[in-house]
Order: C-alpha cells, then structure tokens, then sequence
C-alpha cells in the first residue's frame, strides 16, 4: 500500500519531537502520533543538561525557550550524607561559559509541540496507538483509537517509537529487560513554593534511603525529585513517604522548612531497564524507548535528544537508499552505543557509590579539594565533554592519588534554612555555608565534536 508518511513518529515528547524536526527539515513528510493533548506535564527532573544548546539551536526552539527568561544554573552542588556541600561550576568551553537549562517539561514540551505545527508537521494529539503493522518483516504502519474511540490505520516507510518507557514497540515484541544487576528504582516528584535557593546550582542530597535532586524551574517553583528503591515504598502512602524522606535530610529540612507542597506527589517506576536488539526492519527506538539507566545527574533530556539526532542522521541515509531493512538501521543502534557506552558507565559506577556513605562522603571531599578533578567531572555529567576524560586510567590515576592525600576536611556541619528578604537571621545559627569546589576562572576543556550525521 501506498505509504500515508515517509516516517511515523509515536510520542511527541524531546525525543519524537526532536527526531521529527530533523527529518521534516531534511524533506520528509513526517506525522506524530501523541496519545495526550497539549500542553501536558510529565514527571521529569526538568533539568537540561548544558550540551542540548547546540541541539536545541538546530531544532530552531532555543530562541522561543530564551524568550521565556528560563532559569539558567551554572553547575551542580553535591552533599553526602548531611556532611558539607560543594558546589561545582561547570568549565568553560571553547571560550565561553557553560550553563544548564532548568524549565519545567510543561512548557518545553509545549514549546517544541508548537514548533512541529509551525513547521507543518502532522501532529494527530489523542491519538493512542495499540500495535504495529507489519509485511514482510519490516514495520510498515500502526494501528490504533483516536479521541473518539475510533480505529485508525496509518502507513508509513519507517515508524519511530518514542513513546517512553511503556512504548508500544516494547511491549508488542517483548524488548524490554531489567539490568542483570541493581534494584529497581521508583522516582517521586513534586513542586514545591516559598523556597529560596542559596545559589543558583542544581542541588543533589544522597542520604539514605536515597536521593534527592533539586532544581527552581521558576521564581517561586522548586521541583524535588525523591528516588529511592521501588520496594520502599511498599505499604505506605506516597505523599506522607515522600514528606517524611524528604524533609528528614537536614540540609533538605533546611531549604523546604518554611516552603509549601504545591500538588499530589507523582511517581514513575522502572527507572532502570535494557532493550534487545529490534528484531525487524522498519522501526527504530528514540529516548527513553531505547532503554534507560537512572543517570543520577539528570541527563535524560540530552539523551534523548542526542539520539534523535543521531537516529534521524541513520533514517536519512536509509530512506534516501529506499533500504530501512535491521541490518541498515542497526547502523543507527551501533552509533548510540558507541557514543553513549562510557557514560553508561559512568552512571553505574556512580549508582554503586551513592549508596556507600563512607566512600561517596570520601569522594565528595576528594572533589572539593580537587577542583580541576571536580570540573572534569561535571563537564562530563554536562554531556560536552566525552565521558572518556573520566571513564579512563589517568582520570582514575589521578582520583586515587587525591584520595590518598590527607583530606583538608569535609566536615559535619548543620546548615540553616536561606533567609527571605526582609526577615532577619535568627540568633544563635550559624550560616550555611556551600563550599566552593572550582574556580569561576577554570580553564577552558576542550570536547569532542559531536559525530558527524552522515
């Protein structure tokens, strides 16, 4: 049958939106398939990391989301364990400072939703999409119900799953596989106001029984994102679990003290899963449908918008060649394992030491008395500096030789809630103190050009 488009995005998140854009400006006749209406909100930690500028710059939505005044975070602040906390500003790079995005999802998916119907693309909202069609081995189509309960059919040369954890490609093929190794891991988010900040990093809290990372999307919204083992939460009510945990870290304690819940806590499960190899041709998997690992740091965003990218460069080629057999968009698979395997690894070496309270406190001194090491790392987790300058013996070299030397002190020390203007600092408190960890004159890092598209 005559195909209805050359490629059928489902999703319309960063991901499919994203893979959308590239392929509609390289001439393809694209429609997206979005089982929600817009705007919508999605459980996120809404931090982007700093290297989505440059993509976001192609997609042509940079501007539309400066023009909203998006609050712009200079690094990341890490405490272990209620002991001292250091704040680590990103490196510059290529001669200019670096900084990441902290923009609630509502409005950037919104933003990148109004940039597809600007450009023209078909984007069918309430549209759920059940299964795949397939002939001769290759993914040919979906099937599905629209806002009305009514079936629908739709052809097209090439499909792209971007519909996210519970994408339909993996269900209907049985793809998904939790890791060999680790726990499952349950998030719990919600905003928070009234909260001040004592700088402008993205605050990560490790205590047991788990993690927090916190960052303003607004002048007066906090999102705070809980991430604990799923088994947890068994038995319990999720809004006073996530109160209680939250609040009972005292450096947490100090900055929410006086500030108010502002919704119902929301929960995603299964932060951590593998995808087998697509069996089939005609089909690729972008964002989170390609498998995620918990990163820790919040790169989730720039993941999926790198492999957008990097899956729009293989579709290209292939529909060019009039090809998209599995063996011709394995290409696009080997390229993002490629790119993304050392920073995997990094995630996972820094998922086993969050919760070992005596090395991720040792670990945190060791940075906060290292600044070149700390910077380093924090390039890396900013996604503009390849994950090979620390996944590598002279990074690890260098770690151990700091970790041997007398540490200067990282000491246990009870911070104060930030005082609101106006109101005066009670007697007898010392002020919090965030300990520096690089230099606002850090040298410039060089990076690794991104692949080229082909």
């Amino acid at each position: 049958m005559p195909a209805d488009y050359d490629v059928l995005v489902i999703g319309a998140g960063p991901a499919g939106a994203a893979t959308a854009l590239l392929l509609h400006a390289r001439g393809y006749k694209v429609g997206v398939l979005e089982r929600a209406r817009f705007p919508r909100d999605k459980v996120c930690g809404e931090f982007i990391s700093p290297a989505a500028d440059a993509i976001l710059e192609k997609l042509g939505v940079l501007e539309s989301i400066e023009a909203t005044k998006p609050l712009r975070l200079r690094g990341v602040a890490v405490s272990a364990y209620e002991e001292e906390e250091v704040a680590i500003d990103y490196p510059a790079h290529e001669g200019r400072a670096m900084s990441s995005l902290s923009l609630s999802r509502f409005s950037f998916d919104h933003l990148l939703f109004q940039k597809m119907k600007e450009r023209g693309i078909d984007v069918l909202e309430e549209h759920q999409v059940d299964d795949l069609v397939f002939d001769a081995g290759n993914v040919t189509g979906v099937t599905g119900r629209d806002a009305g309960n009514r079936p629908f059919a739709l052809n097209a040369r090439v499909v792209v799953d971007a519909g996210g954890r519970n994408a339909v490609s993996l269900r209907r093929m049985g793809l998904r596989q939790r890791p060999k190794t680790g726990r499952g891991k349950v998030a719990l988010a919600a905003h928070w106001s009234g909260v001040q900040f004592p700088g402008d990093y993205c605050y990560m809290h490790i205590s047991r029984p788990g993690y927090t990372g916190m960052a303003p999307v607004s002048a007066d919204a906090v999102n705070v994102v809980l991430v604990v083992d799923a088994e947890r939460l068994r038995g319990e009510d999720v809004d006073a679990f996530y109160r209680r945990v939250v609040l009972q870290n005292r450096r947490r304690h100090d900055l929410l003290a006086d500030a108010e819940l502002n919704e119902r806590v929301r929960t995603v499960d299964s932060l951590a899963f593998q995808v087998q190899p697509i069996p089939c041709g005609g089909l690729v998997l972008v964002g989170d449908a390609m498998g995620f690992i918990d990163p820790f740091t919040g790169e989730g965003i720039y993941l999926g918008l790198r492999s957008a990218e990097l899956a729009a460069a293989t579709l290209d080629v292939a529909l060019q060649k009039g090809d998209v057999s599995r063996w011709m968009l394995a290409r696009y698979d080997l390229r993002r394992r490629q790119e993304f395997h050392k920073k995997f690894v990094l995630s996972r070496a820094l998922q086993k030491l969050i919760y070992r309270p005596r090395w991720c406190r040792r670990v945190v001194g060791v940075l906060a008395d290292n600044p070149a090491l700390a910077a380093t790392l924090v390039g890396v987790i900013g996604d503009y500096l390849p994950a090979g300058r620390v996944v590598s013996a002279a990074y690890l070299t260098r770690l151990a030789v700091a970790w041997l030397r007398p540490q200067r002190g990282v000491r246990p020390q009870r911070g104060v809630r930030p005082q609101r203007a106006g109101r005066p600092q009670r007697a007898g408190r010392p002020q919090q103190r965030v300990r520096p960890a690089a230099s606002h004159h850090a040298p410039t890092l060089e990076s690794r050009p991104l692949p080229d598209e082909g």
